[in-house]
């Protein structure tokens, strides 16, 4: 069983930077695939960003791509999410997710979920 813990979340100005940071315990973390989903009030979780196990390989929703930026540190047990350029539409709980070996960009398909994180973006 894996535990994931979120941090970092906060309120920002628009045009401001937040680094999230998800610390896992309970299983070999460097086999997991990691990603990043968010959730706004009133709508589904979506897929924000991904990273291998390996960390060789990482995937970004077309709405951050060139804004956010995974990364993991294997022997931390940490995946970090640089958040740049944010805009009030990033306003949401950020989630912290897990699968053993493969990553997943449906929320349906995960196997663990961290608590949540809030993030608010002001205009």
């Amino acid at each position: 069983q894996v535990q994931l813990v979120e941090s970092g979340g906060g309120l920002v100005q628009a045009g401001g930077s937040l680094r999230l940071s998800c610390a896992a315990s309970g299983g070999t973390f460097s086999r997991y695939g990691m990603s990043w989903f968010r959730q706004a009030p009133g709508k589904e979780r979506e897929f924000v960003a991904a990273i291998r196990w390996s960390g060789g390989s990482t995937y970004y929703a077309d709405s951050v791509k060139g804004r956010f930026t995974i990364s993991r540190d294997n022997a931390k047990n940490t995946v970090y999410l640089q958040m740049n350029s944010l805009k009030p539409e990033d306003t949401a709980v950020y989630y912290c997710a897990a699968n053993f070996l493969v990553i997943r960009t449906s929320a349906s398909d995960i196997d663990y979920w961290g608590q949540g994180t809030q993030v608010t973006v002001s205009s």
